[in-house]
């Protein structure tokens, strides 16, 4: 058995191809017109009703039960590229979790939920620069010092 990807319904294959390459970096795999892998392991379907057999009105807008999650080493920055978005709905402010990670969550044009943190390695690398101990980081993050150096060493 071997995964290949997550597939999620877009309405416009192309605006959804757009928004993905532009706001993420994310690089086409494969292009089949109404069907596009990235790299990643994401995968856009238009016409989703039509690959899995299902009536057009039990695929779902807004479902909020899953989200897709991206990890970004200069967080601040991402934020700023977000702004040139006006139309993101966002699922509320920027938060900071009790491990330390800074997250902020909106919706995709086709309404998935996106989230997207600050990479974990920096999270690390902020606590030390802020003066942290590693065993103190160990103790916000909950995470073991052998785990903290493993994510700092990777």
């Amino acid at each position: 058995m071997k995964y290949t990807c997550v597939v999620i319904s877009v309405a416009d294959i192309n605006a959804a191809r757009k928004f993905y390459e532009g706001l993420f970096g994310l690089e086409v795999f494969q292009d089949y017109g109404r069907n596009i892998a990235f790299t990643c392991g994401l995968a856009l379907q238009q016409d989703f009703d039509w690959l899995v057999n299902l009536p057009k009105e039990k695929v779902l807008e807004k479902s909020n039960n899953a989200e897709i999650a991206f990890e970004e080493q200069d967080f601040d920055g991402f934020l700023s590229k977000l702004k040139a978005y006006p139309d993101i709905e966002y699922l509320g402010d920027v938060i900071e979790h009790s491990w330390g990670q800074r997250v902020i969550r909106f919706y995709d044009l086709d309404g998935h939920i996106i989230e997207v943190g600050e990479d974990m390695k920096m999270v690390i690398k902020r606590f030390l620069a802020s003066g942290m101990t590693m065993d103190e980081v160990s103790a916000k993050m909950d995470v073991s010092l052998e785990d903290l150096t493993n994510l700092l060493n990777r």
